[in-house]
């Protein structure tokens, strides 16, 4: 599903360059589990950037489903985004003044799925993660436990085959991190692919396979 060859990612500040990925060859596959590991500064957020095209590469290709992706505009990007690819993030990125399902049905605005299908998805979506009953609270009446279900929740909305997650469990405590790992784990088990970027080796340990980076290398 996933292959990057030679992927070098530069950042330009002034006069001042910092490489942040050297060289880095990657293959996912399909329905595959993967924890991308290391320490600050590896290059874990940029791999993962890069593999959501929430960014490009400076050298190298990147293919996904067979398409290179690499150098597209960021229009095109964005709709590969937002038919392919769900994330989760460690700070949930929720808008703290809307409900529960408004958070979910974002995607759904910018896939252009009507108003009242728009919301029965986001629903149904927030009822797949055992957060039905919180569909009309607004974000900031939720714990962050809850939080982080409603933001799998949009992240699972549009059925994305490719499921990114960030540090899903660092704001979290022991047991809410299990269950929102099961969560993720259900999905994968269901044929999305899961990725998972985490300083945590207990997190990591859940994936069928680990990528540790170093110096913006795979180690």
């Amino acid at each position: 599903m996933i292959q990057l060859q030679g992927i070098s990612k530069v950042y330009q500040t002034g006069k001042v360059s910092f490489e942040a990925l050297k060289g880095v060859d990657v293959t996912i596959h399909e329905g595959e589990s993967v924890a991308i590991t290391g320490p600050s500064g590896s290059g874990k957020s940029t791999l993962m950037h890069i593999i959501g095209l929430l960014d490009k590469p400076t050298q190298g290709t990147y293919h996904l489903d067979d398409k290179d992706v690499s150098q597209l505009k960021a229009n095109q990007l964005a709709k590969i985004r937002n038919e392919k690819i769900g994330f989760v993030f460690q700070s949930f990125h929720l808008l703290s003044g809307a409900r529960a399902w408004e958070n979910v049905a974002l995607p759904l605005i910018y896939g252009g799925v009507k108003g009242a299908s728009r919301k029965e998805r986001a629903i149904d979506s927030l009822k797949e993660v055992g957060l039905g009953p919180w569909a009309l609270h607004k974000s900031n009446e939720l714990s962050g436990g809850q939080m982080q279900r409603v933001a799998v929740a949009r992240a699972l909305v549009s059925k994305p085959r490719l499921l990114l997650a960030d540090e899903p469990t660092g704001n979290l405590d022991s047991k809410t991190s299990a269950e929102i790992l099961k969560l993720l784990d259900d999905q994968r088990a269901d044929g999305t692919t899961l990725i998972i970027v985490t300083h945590d080796h207990e997190v990591a340990d859940q994936c069928g396979r680990t990528i540790h980076l170093l110096d913006g290398r795979v180690v």
